[in-house]
């Protein structure tokens, strides 16, 4: 079989992800992550074409930027993909609507508990509605609220994390909920990987940084180099240094900005403690530490001053392939680790 060439996956994983791949109808149920500035519509339909499931990042895109971003990803891929959207962009509905005229058939809502009414309305026109469960509670009570789909992300993930690892969350959460499909995701560099998730329940998984190196990604070459020397170790949380002034944790490549940013906080909240600033404007200065620079790593190459996102599954990443032999290699990992099983 030529590394451009559709893999076809054997009996035994179909059998296995077929309620995922009738869910998104593709080949694979393999989700692309939405990772902001690099899941944008060439790599997104070049997971698709490759038989998975390209997701485009809305991030903070307006609503006439993420429609030219559907219709030119429409232009390069026949198959499905979807969309992912923040929940707390302040253009929410409006970007909804883009989804719908669309007619986007997958909608993922992400950051946050999705609204009553921001399920109706995509499920009104025919959309499927994929949201997050970080805990079993969260998910029985999103599917009490008409979601289609679920996905569980572990703190092994790039960008922000969670407290509670994929493998935790796989355990409490595959055996109780049944009622839809369920997508594991965080730290999934492998097939053997999938198989386990699959095995324990799961109808499909999600990867973000194992496709970052792929040759349709426009990230930086210097992003890309970064991926690939980097080991599991090096992509850490963010720290917070006070509770009093709370940091949600974001996994990335230790870098100066990484060093940086824990001064900053240590600098800002010394000025507060001496009565400089107010509560208020020091959480903000803290939080506007990384305004735009995820964008400066990916698009700019600034892999020191940038912020360099990234799972733990970032030591798998060895080098710069085709979209189309990353999902091949996966798939004949997740068949090889059965196959061995089978001989048993």
């Amino acid at each position: 079989m030529e590394n451009s060439q559709l893999s076809t996956p054997n009996s035994a994983l179909n059998s296995l992800w077929v309620r995922g791949t009738e869910f998104l109808g593709t080949e694979y149920a393999i989700m692309g992550g939405a990772m902001s500035w690099v899941s944008e519509r060439n790599l997104v339909a070049a997971l698709s074409n490759a038989g998975a499931f390209g997701v485009i990042a809305c991030g903070s895109m307006p609503p006439d930027l993420l429609e030219k971003e559907i219709v030119e990803t429409k232009k390069l891929t026949s198959k499905p993909f979807g969309v992912n959207l923040i929940i707390m962009h302040p253009q929410l509905a409006e970007l909804v609507e883009v989804c719908k005229r669309q007619k986007v058939t997958h909608v993922v809502l992400a950051g946050g508990i999705p609204s009553g009414d921001t399920i109706k309305s995509i499920k009104e026109s025919g959309g499927k509605v994929i949201a997050f469960a970080p805990s079993a509670i969260i998910g029985r009570k999103l599917v009490r609220s008409g979601v289609d789909a679920l996905v569980i992300e572990g703190a092994e993930a790039g960008g922000h994390i969670g407290p509670v690892s994929t493998s935790v969350l796989a355990q409490e959460i595959l055996p109780h909920i049944k009622e839809v499909p369920v997508f594991v995701a965080g730290g999934i560099g492998r097939g053997e990987a999938i198989i386990s998730y699959l095995e324990m329940g799961a109808s499909g998984v999600q990867l973000g940084t194992r496709f970052v190196c792929a040759e349709e990604s426009i990230a930086h070459p210097k992003f890309k180099e970064a991926f690939i020397r980097a080991q599991a170790r090096d992509a850490m949380p963010s720290v917070q240094v006070d509770p009093d002034f709370p940091v949600i944790p974001v996994r990335a490549l230790l870098n100066k900005a990484t060093d940086a940013f824990t001064r900053c906080q240590h600098e800002v909240i010394g000025e507060f403690r001496a009565g400089g600033v107010d509560k208020k404007d020091a959480q903000l200065k803290i939080e506007h530490f990384w305004a735009g620079a995820l964008r400066k790593a990916v698009i700019d190459g600034d892999v020191e001053n940038g912020s360099l996102m990234a799972g733990q599954s970032v030591g798998m990443v060895s080098k710069i392939e085709s979209m189309q032999s990353i999902v091949n290699e996966l798939i004949a990992q997740s068949e090889s680790c059965l196959n061995l099983r089978n001989k048993v």
